[in-house]
């Protein structure tokens, strides 16, 4: 028995539903959820906080060696990374205290301060150590507006996939599929091209493609958006010679160790040099000089070097904990916008795990991608800073009904209709409303 009687469970219902989650869900099988405002996961911000004490931990180690290399004081890059954890732990609770509801209707200002931070930094000249047009630099300080951009093209797809779940169009391919496509091609030539960044307009294209397959989009959709997109990438690595030397570096890593592949070549000694145990914390060769980035895109290798494969299995342990955390939180998520948003930032912060790692192991090419709450860097930490608060306050509002077969009964006992044929994508996860994928026909 869940509750008492069914007055008790009218009066749930209706708290339930008055709930600022919960509000503009306009599904029946979301109103019948019959969720209430309980305690949040507070094992989101026990992970987060030992990824964050983690990178802070190897860049206090390495410190000494960045400041050799760049000439700064000794304490310049832990006290700026102190900084950037302090800024995030306010953008954490500040986006956890704000209504979701007023997130989803401030899509198209999110979306306008992230067109005008592009466009300023694709205009600002750039800096000869970064040839890129990807940072807004204000004196000492340098923002990256990609990151912005990242964020509020998650909940502008969020609002846009929620709708088009309302209205029965989410296999419409005018109305869903179309348009999504354009958002990633117009984004794709800003990002990639202008301002030469192929890595995090791949992170852009899958999370707008898997949000839109967890939506219920048809996977023959998804594969045309694959097929395009990696048709485009394809021009884009040809057109571009550094990218084709990248790419010649991963596919053929020994030959130019010296040149275009030092980095990548790099890494990997980093990684085989810390062994099964490491060489300890305040032990490092590579951070010297040897391996570039090695506070930024190259921590992961200088993880690996000073503790090895037992601390990187556990840091992997960490991340997989976390995953799994923002999985249950959107599998019981209060309604479509909230699930949406739940499972975009899971996308966001996984891809860019996958590829920084992949690369650092020689799997991937590398890309520039930044580790999630481990990297050096206070734009990245305070953007998935900002997007775990979004699903921390989601998670106050999450079913307590566990499995999906329960809450089935359940929604039987609720409304008197019969749910025992219709399934959900990942086990009721994904596609609202329990229709499944084929309850809405082509328009």
């Amino acid at each position: 028995m869940l509750f008492a009687n069914r007055g008790q469970l009218a009066r749930r219902r209706t708290r339930a539903t008055s709930s600022p989650a919960f509000a503009g869900s306009q599904s029946n099988g979301d109103r019948l959820a019959l969720l209430r405002r309980h305690k949040p996961d507070h094992w989101l911000i026990v992970l987060c906080a030992i990824l964050l004490a983690t990178g802070l931990m190897v860049i206090y180690s390495i410190s000494p060696a960045l400041a050799q290399t760049s000439g700064v004081s000794g304490s310049y890059y832990v006290e700026r990374q102190i900084l950037a954890i302090v800024l995030a732990a306010i953008a954490f609770f500040v986006t956890a205290s704000i209504p979701l509801e007023r997130w989803r209707r401030s899509y198209k200002l999110l979306l306008g301060f992230a067109i005008l931070a592009t466009l300023v930094a694709i205009a600002l000249p750039v800096n000869p150590n970064y040839p890129a047009h990807r940072w807004v630099r204000l004196g000492s300080l340098s923002f990256e507006s990609v990151d912005l951009l990242i964020f509020a093209l998650l909940i502008w797809a969020a609002n846009f996939l929620a709708i088009r779940l309302k209205n029965g169009t989410i296999n419409n391919f005018k109305k869903t599929a179309y348009p999504l496509l354009i958002v990633m091609l117009v984004v794709g030539f800003v990002v990639a091209v202008t301002q030469s960044d192929l890595g995090s307009t791949g992170v852009i294209v899958v999370m707008l493609g898997l949000m839109a397959y967890v939506a219920g989009l048809p996977l023959k959709r998804i594969f045309i958006f694959g097929g395009i997109i990696a048709l485009g990438t394809f021009l884009a690595i040809i057109a571009t010679p550094y990218r084709r030397a990248r790419l010649e570096t991963f596919l053929h890593p020994d030959t130019n160790c010296q040149t275009t592949g030092y980095q990548a070549c790099q890494s990997i000694i980093a990684v085989g040099s810390g062994g099964f145990t490491g060489l300890g914390l305040g032990s490092s060769v590579q951070a010297y000089g040897y391996l570039p980035e090695a506070d930024n895109d190259s921590i992961f290798a200088i993880f690996a070097e000073k503790f090895g494969f037992i601390g990187s299995a556990l840091l992997l342990l960490v991340f997989g904990a976390l995953f799994y955390r923002i999985a249950k939180i959107g599998e019981r998520a209060p309604d479509d916008f909230s699930r949406l948003i739940v499972f975009g930032v899971l996308i966001w912060i996984s891809v860019e795990t996958v590829i920084n790692i992949g690369a650092m192991i020689g799997l991937l090419p590398l890309k520039g991608i930044t580790l999630p709450f481990v990297s050096y860097g206070g734009t990245s930490v305070v953007f998935f800073a900002t997007s775990m608060g979004l699903v921390y306050q989601i998670s106050r509002y999450g079913s307590h009904v566990g499995p999906d077969r329960d809450r089935l009964k359940l929604m039987e006992r609720i409304s008197g209709n019969d749910y025992s044929g219709h399934r959900r994508r990942f086990g009721g996860a994904h596609n609202p409303g329990f229709g499944g994928r084929g309850r809405t026909k082509e328009a």
